[in-house]
């Protein structure tokens, strides 16, 4: 698959080239097969020119950089993983500008550091930079989509390398025209920040209450950025190797969105097995009603914990919307595990729950 030509060739761009290597030890999940071949990118020039000679020899690649929104199948991926491994990062009092591969968390910290404001919601969230507008990332009240300027993009079709806009990238809630393609690669990002260090408006209930703020009040990033971590780390959603509570993919299910004219019917079935005088969490949303994913996973019947403490995968013993690795689990269990809890909501409510993770060789 890979010619010695070609091989020689990536590793002439500044590339290393591996092979059969282990998935699992590159996602959040620990989780995912070998790769045939690996090809780590440290530098965003040797990146370009490694996608556009695997493309110009029609080689089938899997880009991957911080692994924490992916489910990789137990046969792995039979063709050329290429890892983002690019780390660089610029800060102004305007912006701040990082690679694909630039690890979040420390782009987040990097700002606060340096008595920016504008992202410290975002803190802990794991995963890459690059990532952040292909899913339009969002938490407590902050979507990537909000402060992002620009995204420099590779398009594979034609070999351009330019910056675009964020009306261009057709973002949306935990999505945008990037996911689920193929035909871009992201190379950069840059985000608005605040020179005076303030935070974001606080727009998220949890948060306020923590902080003793009004909602739409502003606080020192730093102390907002503090606060937000330790939420995540209460729901086991701040990555540590010794938690197993955080080997996930963050929250597994997007929140369903039900069209206005089936909300009554929802709501009835939710009476019907809760009980009416249960306030049930919604929120306007575009084409309908937003519905709490982890609030109707547990009025459904599942538990922290579920299945129980011998199955391999389970859900979080801290939060039902994340499904964990408990250590010993394959892709198989993990999947096992969603379309059980999948099916559980839509037989009980009649709303059929949607992965937000990508998967690859695997289907929930």
């Amino acid at each position: 698959m890979l010619d010695p030509r070609t091989r020689a060739g990536l590793v002439d761009a500044g590339a290393a080239v591996s092979e059969q290597v282990p998935l699992s030890e590159f996602t959040t999940l620990h989780l995912g097969g070998p790769a045939r071949y690996l090809v780590e990118c440290t530098t965003t020039d040797t990146l370009v020119e490694v996608v556009r000679t695997l493309d110009e020899q029609r080689v089938p690649l899997l880009l991957l950089a911080g692994g924490s929104n992916l489910v990789i199948g137990d046969a792995g991926f039979d063709g050329v993983v290429v890892r983002i491994a690019t780390g660089g990062m610029q800060l102004s009092d305007e912006f701040v500008r990082a690679d694909a591969g630039a690890v979040w968390d420390e782009v987040v910290a990097a700002t606060v550091a340096a008595g920016l404001g504008g992202l410290e919601c975002l803190s802990g969230i794991p995963g890459s930079a690059g990532a952040t507008p292909v899913q339009n990332v969002g938490a407590y009240g902050v979507e990537v989509g909000s402060i992002l300027r620009r995204v420099r993009l590779l398009d594979r079709r034609t070999g351009e390398d330019t910056w675009v806009g964020p009306d261009e990238l057709g973002l949306g809630y935990r999505t945008s025209i990037l996911k689920h393609t193929d035909t871009a690669v992201v190379l950069e990002v840059e985000l608005d920040v605040r020179a005076d260090g303030s935070s974001a408006p606080i727009g998220y209930r949890e948060l306020a209450v923590a902080l003793g703020a009004q909602e739409g009040e502003r606080r020192p990033a730093a102390q907002v950025r503090e606060q937000v971590l330790a939420l995540r780390r209460g729901k086991g959603m701040v990555l540590d190797a010794d938690d197993h509570d955080t080997w996930s993919a963050g929250s597994f299910f997007t929140n369903p969105v039900v069209p206005d004219d089936r909300l009554p019917a929802v709501l009835a079935a939710i009476a019907a097995k809760v009980g009416d005088d249960v306030r049930v969490p919604q929120f306007p949303a575009e084409g309908g009603t937003k519905l709490s994913a982890g609030w109707l996973i547990e009025r459904a019947g599942f538990v922290k914990g579920f299945p129980g403490a011998e199955a391999p995968a389970r859900l979080s013993t801290k939060h039902t919307l994340a499904l964990t690795n408990r250590g010993a689990a394959s892709t198989g269990d993990l999947v096992a595990l969603a379309r059980a809890v999948r099916d559980g909501v839509e037989e009980a409510f009649g709303v059929r729950l949607h992965p937000e993770p990508v998967t690859v060789n695997c289907t929930v």
